[in-house]
């Protein structure tokens, strides 16, 4: 009872998360110049990570619904990332930009390399990958909204409002993971991952996305 009171307060009471990134390498400042030309590209964008994330809290409800501790606070992530894929639909509705499909950055099929095939492992993997994607985009996002009070403040309150909700999020999956698997298997591979992330941003060729 102790866990489960733990995990399903993640979300209802963001004060218990302690947002602390586990990023191997930082972004350079160059990264903000490069992309800032295609804020509008990475609106869109936004609304796509926003969909997936939902669909990857719901993912991880079936797949790992024999541990009824982290059901809760899987529902209110996935309501919430929908919550932000509305808040950027609005914004690009405010701009005039339409939806439409867009090619995927190759950075989350990268990621995808370092699961592993078996279960647990998988299961534990592939919660690490995306804990490591919303730390990676709490960074960029605050980054981004900075550069972006100058052109665009309203956008950039919105991508300030998104990063503390990253941060959580990042939080949030780590516990969630606790909760599922050994505590020291979690950390030791939490680091590992991140280390696997840093090299997937270094080796891959500049885009203009927020993980490009």
């Amino acid at each position: 009872m102790r866990d489960e009171a733990r995990s399903d307060s993640v979300l209802r009471d963001p004060r218990r998360v302690r947002p602390i990134l586990c990023l191997r390498a930082p972004t350079g400042p160059e990264w903000v110049g490069r992309v800032l030309p295609h804020r509008n590209e990475l609106l869109l964008e936004q609304a796509h990570l926003e969909r997936k994330a939902a669909s990857a809290a719901l993912t991880f409800m079936f797949t790992h619904q024999e541990f009824a501790v982290i059901q809760v606070p899987l529902s209110e992530l996935a309501r919430e990332e929908l919550s932000h894929y509305e808040l950027v639909l609005a914004q690009m509705r405010r701009l005039g930009l339409p939806f439409a499909r867009q090619v995927p950055c190759t950075y989350a099929a990268s990621l995808r390399h370092v699961v592993r095939g078996r279960e647990p492992e998988r299961g534990l993997d592939s919660m690490l990958v995306c804990a490591l994607i919303e730390a990676r985009s709490c960074e960029r996002m605050r980054l981004l909204g900075e550069a972006l009070v100058p052109y665009d403040p309203e956008l950039a309150a919105m991508y300030g409002d998104l990063t503390v909700s990253e941060a959580r999020h990042h939080a949030l999956y780590v516990e969630l993971a606790q909760a599922c698997y050994p505590e020291h298997d979690v950390l030791a591979r939490l680091r590992e991952v991140a280390e696997f992330e840093a090299r997937v941003l270094m080796d891959s060729a500049p885009q203009p996305r927020l993980h490009g």
